[in-house]
């Protein structure tokens, strides 16, 4: 018989027994009376309707009342309960007896373009437990012994709640099958002590592509805080994490997080009054994350370390002493990032399961040399000589400098007077220069002349900044990575800002100012994927695409893609000068055909042909930073390549391997040449 037919019975005989009371006292009027000889009846003294008895009569009848009226509510109480809300009172019971613990999904895998797997997953073994295992000293001194652990780490492990409380509580992970075995073979030993299946992130390629794909690591309390604080509109169709999540926490890693993180499972589990897990009562498994294909291509992403490495090479054995470096090839045509390299470099793997603090500390030690800083996309530097083709189309644009105009460079520049003289970076003089071959043999003081004409301009004062931004520098390229920096470019309304402490002639924008700027020195900065970006607008005619890595995200069947990156323009940097890139393309082509028989000797030997620049920047106390960025074809332009070496010496020398070898992989030629300290081109 059911609940509900029992409360059903028992309101029935409640009802009919309240009634039968009633009945009943209804009958019995509560006054003694009795016939007399003469028919008289008797009185009681105090008179009839105030005797005690009626009065306990009357307040009987109100007892009556009130146990009926509580009885009634008992029974509309019960019927609530069980007719009305026994759906929502089973729950609460159920939920009393179980719990729903979530267990974690697989993340996707990171491919590149060809479906090479740069980041994968691999199975790995980890020994669990309930808490209220740490009840069982023995086993948990055993259990660390077993493992090598010291015992307060493992009944540590066992009391953090991190995972949840009815969780099982991961003790070890990644743990050697050997030691599995162990536990396996003696398990009546460690009663209570569970094996789990997890999955593990591993890199096949080693350190390949670190910055790019970025790593993993347990999500902060500070992003759960963060998630925490965001409203119901912007929570909407967000991964919610809990305590113990891993989660990206850099690069692709970081930024595609949402296709890369899987839907947990559920398991549903039985608990005791205490808590205690007492079994399993069903599960739904997770599902894995989707894969996700990069624009990258193996091939190009080796040649571009490669390249770093063999520029660092050249750059000792020509004296100077390389601090980092990168590397970035892109498909002008789209923004399609092929290979993306910064040194130093760093083990993604030393952060599964969880990165210790020495090696945090290592990691992010100044004399490290910061190797989690991608390079590309956050190192800041200055442009040096790469800038100076924009600098030409600037003078040429706002009439400045026209391309008929030339200057005399005898290696030293006075245009400001001798107390503020400069020198060309080939003291011996260039000789006469015009726009063109300022390009080509990179000669300071043409562009010296161009930046002092802008100070002097009534009517474009600033229009050298105004060209730079054209081309997308002083802004992020809006690539899809995290971490991006914007760069600089400096003017009148910056320095007063900047340099707010000083007095007012030292905050004022002044011609050394333009001067320096002219040729990429001073206080402008850019990222080498900003000027890897703006040589792809140069090479496409001003069209500049946004850079990005994401290709598409793989379908979870595996069937197809569920989703493919729609290239977007991030700019259009028209030029209303006619022939002013003319100008500037040939200045480019010469720079790597003409200007030193060294470097065209590393170009003539590929199928196609090339233009680029070569940049030196200049630091005091610091070898000088090399920079070196081109385009193929040069009739038909394809590929984009900058490379930038800090401390390398001059960009010719120790930045072109690197440029040369990216080249070499994408056209399948590799450089036949030696590299020497006898290219002369800044």
């Amino acid at each position: 018989m059911n609940a509900q037919l029992i409360v059903i019975i028992a309101g029935c005989i409640l009802a009919a027994a309240i009634v039968g009371a009633l009945l009943f006292l209804r009958g019995y009027s509560g006054k003694f009376t009795f016939d007399t000889a003469t028919g008289t009846r008797p009185r009681a003294s105090e008179g009839e309707g105030s005797t005690s008895g009626v009065k306990s009569n009357g307040r009987f009848k109100l007892l009556t009342a009130g146990v009926g009226a509580v009885f009634a509510a008992i029974v509309a109480k019960l019927w609530s309960m069980q007719m009305v809300s026994s759906d929502h009172y089973d729950e609460l019971a159920e939920k009393n007896r179980t719990r729903v613990v979530t267990t974690p999904a697989p993340r996707g895998r990171i491919l590149d373009r060809n479906g090479e797997p740069i980041v994968d997953n691999r199975s790995s073994l980890a020994i669990v437990a309930y808490r209220d295992l740490a009840e069982n000293t023995v086993v948990v001194r055993h259990l660390a012994n077993v493992l090598g652990m010291p015992y307060m780490a493992v009944l540590r492990n066992i009391q953090d709640n991190t995972e949840g409380a009815q969780s099982q509580h991961t003790i070890a992970s990644d743990v050697r099958r050997s030691t599995i075995g162990y536990i396996m073979e003696h398990i009546d030993q460690f009663p209570g002590v569970s094996i789990a299946a997890r999955t593990e992130r591993s890199y096949p390629n080693g350190t390949l592509a670190c910055h790019l794909v970025g790593y993993t690591g347990t999500v902060t309390q500070e992003q759960l805080d963060a998630q925490d604080e965001l409203t119901d509109e912007e929570r909407a169709g967000k991964i919610v994490y809990q305590s113990g999540d891993q989660v990206g926490q850099s690069g692709v890693e970081y930024y595609y997080e949402n296709l890369l993180q899987g839907i947990r499972g559920e398991q549903t589990v039985r608990v005791d009054a205490d808590g205690n897990v007492t079994g399993q009562a069903g599960a739904v498994p997770a599902k894995p994350g989707s894969d996700i294909k990069l624009t990258i291509d193996l091939k190009v992403q080796r040649a571009c370390e490669e390249g770093l490495e063999k520029a660092f090479e050249v750059a000792e054995n020509t004296g100077n002493s390389p601090s980092g470096g990168s590397c970035v090839c892109i498909d002008c045509t789209n923004g399609e990032v092929l290979g993306m390299a910064s040194a130093p470099t760093f083990d993604p793997s030393v952060f599964v399961g969880g990165v210790s603090s020495d090696a945090w500390s290592q990691l992010n030690d100044d004399e490290g040399g910061h190797p989690l800083l991608n390079r590309v996309i956050g190192g800041q530097y200055m442009s040096a000589s790469t800038i100076k083709p924009f600098t030409s189309l600037a003078g040429m644009e706002y009439g400045v400098y026209t391309a008929a105009m030339s200057s005399t460079c005898t290696g030293w520049w006075t245009g400001l007077g001798e107390a503020w003289g400069k020198k060309c970076w080939l003291e011996s003089g260039h000789g006469v220069r015009n726009l063109e071959t300022g390009i080509r043999d990179s000669c300071d003081v043409v562009f010296y002349d161009l930046g002092k004409n802008f100070f002097y301009d009534e009517d474009n004062p600033e229009g050298l900044q105004e060209m730079y931004r054209r081309w997308g520098l002083g802004s992020k390229t809006g690539i899809d990575l995290p971490s991006e920096a914007a760069g600089r470019v400096p003017d009148s309304a910056w320095k007063e800002e900047y340099r707010k402490d000083w007095s007012a002639d030292q905050r004022a924008w002044n011609a050394g100012d333009m001067t320096n700027i002219a040729i990429g020195q001073g206080d402008i900065l850019v990222t080498p994927l900003q000027m890897a970006v703006a040589y792809c607008g140069l090479a496409m005619g001003g069209v500049e695409w946004t850079p990005h890595v994401l290709l598409s995200a793989v379908a979870r069947d595996g069937e197809g893609d569920a989703y493919a990156y729609e290239p977007k323009k991030r700019l259009t940097a028209k030029i209303e000068t006619e022939g002013a890139m003319d100008v500037v393309y040939r200045g480019v082509h010469s720079m790597i055909y003409e200007e030193s028989p060294v470097t065209a000797a590393h170009f003539t030997n590929l199928p196609v042909e090339v233009a680029g620049k070569s940049g030196t920047g200049e630091k005091d106390g610091e070898d000088p930073y090399g920079w070196f960025i081109a385009y193929a074809p040069f009739d038909d332009p394809k590929y984009v390549v900058c490379a930038m070496v800090e401390r390398g010496g001059y960009g010719s020398t120790c930045a072109m391997p690197a440029v040369r070898t990216v080249l070499g992989a994408l056209y399948d030629a590799p450089d036949d040449q030696t590299y020497t300290s006898g290219d002369s081109t800044r």
